[in-house]
């Protein structure tokens, strides 16, 4: 299977294409920014195709980040996306941000907990946790950090995501400490697109997964009355 995965859902811009067949990662490149995703996204996937050797025609798949994450990042993600598989004729489909941050570390020791928090500002991380085996403890929700701490003190974990050093920086002061703390800023595209390689098609939609409203709103009190 060759399959083109995209992320802009945090702090980077990335793609990379992988081909089952022939090796695993084929080509790849991350450009962190917080901004100007949109402008540097499509660039980004011709230079990574052309590294790759492969022509677009020839995908099988592709993969994007569906959240949590940044709003604007988000939709640039899913709509380049979902406009390449509407264009090649091929499957479009999602991973999360959190599952793509624990896969490495369930991937290396599948024994140790592994707590995904993501900083959703003002004291919040978007949270899920990950037992022994890669079994899911905590479906994704926004959660207070308190409640992240709480969720990493029960025993020895693996902490990671762009709010694991605030999570292991709290849980410091407790008798249980981390195992292993990986505060990236961005999950690696390679494990999105090994991810997204595997994952069923029927139950990994092209969705954004927000977990939380938009802090910009419509002030209702100053539309207009409709006559």
């Amino acid at each position: 299977m060759r399959v083109l995965a995209i992320d802009t859902a945090l702090a980077a811009c990335s793609a990379a294409v992988l081909d089952t067949a022939h090796g695993g990662i084929v080509a790849s490149e991350s450009l962190p920014m917080t901004r100007g995703h949109a402008e540097a996204l499509m660039p980004l996937l011709q230079r990574v195709m052309k590294s790759s050797g492969l022509a677009f025609a020839d995908l099988d798949r592709v993969v994007v980040t569906t959240g949590p994450g940044s709003f604007t990042g988000l939709r640039v993600g899913i709509a380049a996306a979902r406009g390449l598989g509407l264009a090649l004729k091929v499957p479009v489909v999602g991973v999360s941000t959190l599952s793509a941050y624990a896969a490495p570390h369930l991937a290396e020791n599948d024994r140790i907990p592994v707590v995904a928090a993501i900083d959703a500002r003002h004291q919040h991380v978007y949270l899920q946790v990950f037992g022994p085996g890669g079994r899911i403890r905590a479906a994704p929700r926004l959660a207070g950090l308190n409640e992240a701490v709480q969720a990493a003190s029960g025993a020895p974990s693996c902490i990671v995501g762009s709010a694991a050093q605030a999570v292991a920086d709290k849980l410091s002061k407790t008798a249980v400490l981390p195992t292993i703390v990986d505060s990236s800023t961005a999950p690696d595209i390679a494990w999105i697109a090994r991810i997204g390689a595997v994952v069923p098609e029927a139950t990994s939609p092209a969705k954004p997964q927000y977990l939380r409203a938009p802090d910009a709103q419509p002030q209702n009190a100053a539309q207009l009355p409709r006559r």
